[in-house]
């Protein structure tokens, strides 16, 4: 049984993974220059041309790209083939109720699912296994890129998307399911169901899991893996680059392998865009090296980690990032989807709140439970019970269409929440991760 999906890619050797990422990184830099209006001008303006990029060693004189950016250019101005040459896009929220739309050519998936195949196969995944693919399916990355990953390894596939936990659980004993892929507090979920159904880890079929799209920790990890008698594996990824498979967990657990054969990894200091040596924590910024219909160059992730080149003795070479310990920005990662404060003040603004809010975010049996506290103005304030309910639903529903995911709203009297003479206390976030 082979440890790996593409071993001559996984295993090569340092200076070849360098001499291809020197070849590929000019190429690249030409074709986006050739192709995106919108980055042609960025470098311009940054005093850069192709010809300045002749390896590796010239990224740093590229300007970066944002979330702004993607902002700004939607949803066609990032794009570097004509539409009819893709054939898919994915999206996931921005800051301000935006949606970020990655468009990908037949050979955008094709690589993106070769990086989840690397994934299942890392965690043990064989074309004699039976694997569950439980995140969510649709314009969510999670559930098209291990199910894709999980076809090229030969897996039998099981698409149960998220939710509906009876069904999963049938599945899983019914049809003897072997790997599960979903976010760590809905397998943290599964994992408590079965038990109190009866089970004992013993009874589940399942040998692994492959775990990402939130914040989880390492206690959280072995909870999970006692329930379910499994091995947990992380797995990393972004819309913007692909999605779920630009970096993954062997089985030594200590940090996850970039696929440097399509990603170049920096670790920037958040403040000033400085490159920084590799074993200093700071902000991962990405580029995607020969994606075709959406290729970022130094994309600024705004994932706090490390990098390391210290020898894995799973045999892999590439470099290995540090699970994320937080964000330089304020978003928040809540039951696997991206939230923005700035997102919350926008419905709470169009609906004629003021800007007095907090966001309460903590996590109950393994889920993550997420309060908005908002403060009335002086003329909304009444006794009227009915009144209060209707003003409640009325943001829960904006918030829900915005977000995507259900937020319980806390209506309060005028001046209850505690003013800052400094930046404002917008986030109390109770989770321990």
């Amino acid at each position: 049984m082979s440890r790996y999906f593409q071993e001559e890619i996984e295993c090569m050797p340092f200076e070849k993974i360098k001499a291809l990422q020197d070849e590929l990184l000019p190429k690249q830099v030409r074709y986006v220059w050739d192709n995106v209006p919108y980055y042609r001008k960025k470098m311009e303006a940054h005093g850069v041309t192709p010809d300045d990029v002749k390896s590796t060693a010239d990224l740093y004189k590229l300007p970066f790209m944002s979330k702004a950016d993607l902002r700004d250019a939607y949803p066609y101005g990032l794009l570097a083939v004509p539409l009819k040459d893709c054939v898919r896009i994915q999206s996931t929220s921005g800051t301000t109720g935006k949606r970020v739309v990655a468009f990908y050519t037949q050979e955008d998936i094709d690589l993106w699912e070769d990086c989840t195949a690397r994934a299942i196969v890392a965690a043990g995944g064989t074309a004699d296994d039976v694997c569950q693919v439980s995140y969510g399916y649709g314009l969510f990355t999670g559930g098209p890129g291990l199910d894709g990953g999980s076809h090229k390894v030969g897996c039998l596939t099981i698409p149960t998307s998220s939710g509906n936990t009876e069904r999963q659980i049938m599945f899983i004993m019914d049809l003897q399911a072997t790997i599960l892929c979903c976010t760590p507090s809905y397998a943290a979920y599964i994992g408590e169901t079965l038990k109190e159904m009866g089970y004992k880890p013993e009874d589940i079929p399942l040998k692994a899991g492959i775990f990402g799209a939130e914040a989880w920790s390492e206690e959280m990890r072995r909870d999970i893996e006692k329930t379910l008698g499994i091995k947990a594996y992380d797995i990393y990824g972004l819309t913007e680059i692909s999605g779920p498979g630009v970096s993954f967990e062997c089985s030594e657990q200590r940090g996850m392998h970039i696929n440097e054969d399509h990603f170049l990894a920096e670790i920037i200091d958040p403040k000033t865009g400085e490159v920084l040596p590799e074993g200093t924590q700071g902000e991962l910024v990405f580029t995607a090296l020969d994606k075709k219909a959406f290729p970022l160059i130094r994309y600024r992730t705004r994932d706090i980690c490390t990098l390391t080149r210290e020898k894995c003795s799973c045999g892999r070479t590439h470099i290995r990032m540090t699970k994320p310990k937080g964000r330089s920005d304020d978003m928040l990662k809540i039951r696997g989807v991206n939230v923005f404060p700035s997102q919350i003040e926008t419905v709470l603004m169009n609906k004629g709140y003021a800007a007095n809010y907090q966001i309460i975010v903590g996590r109950v049996n393994n889920t993550d439970t997420f309060e908005v506290k908002v403060e009335m103005t002086p003329d909304m304030f009444t006794d009227n019970v009915g009144e209060m309910q209707a003003r409640r639903k009325v943001l829960e529903d904006g918030l829900r269409s915005m977000l995507g995911i259900k937020a319980k709203v806390t209506l309060v009297a005028p001046k209850t929440i505690t003013r800052s003479e400094g930046k404002a206390v917008r986030v109390i976030d109770n989770r321990k991760i």
